[in-house]
């Protein structure tokens, strides 16, 4: 769980699990402070970093020789009700093209990317 409080600075929120705190804002285009990650920002981490998890997990309980891994994930709003999360992994290591395809493969059912693409309601509790 998740919980996030303003600050009285505008649009400036701190959110935290109970162990780790981070901070969101908006823009200064958007009025904002720019002083720290934009929402829509947070739900492209949530993805990347849980592909590269991915990835890195697979790798490990494979035997499977990645040095480094990463994700970039791009948030694309630009239709109406229709929003598109792309993503492009990144793998360092000596992979042959199995082991690459294999991580890919994994990397696809990551569990946010699943959480993400199943049926999803946001509702007050």
């Amino acid at each position: 769980m998740i919980r996030a409080t303003s600050d009285g600075v505008p649009y400036r929120v701190t959110f935290t699990d109970g162990r780790f705190a981070a901070t969101s804002d908006t823009t200064a285009a958007k009025g904002g402070g720019d002083a720290g990650f934009g929402p829509h920002e947070l739900l492209e981490a949530a993805l990347a970093t849980c592909l590269t998890i991915t990835l890195e997990k697979t790798a490990r309980q494979n035997g499977l020789p990645l040095e480094r891994a990463g994700a970039t994930v791009q948030l694309d709003r630009g239709r109406p009700g229709e929003p598109v999360l792309t993503y492009e992994l990144e793998m360092h290591g000596p992979l042959n093209d199995e082991q690459r395809r294999q991580l890919t493969e994994a990397a696809a059912n990551c569990p946010v990317g699943k959480t993400l693409t199943g049926a999803i309601s946001v509702r007050p509790g």
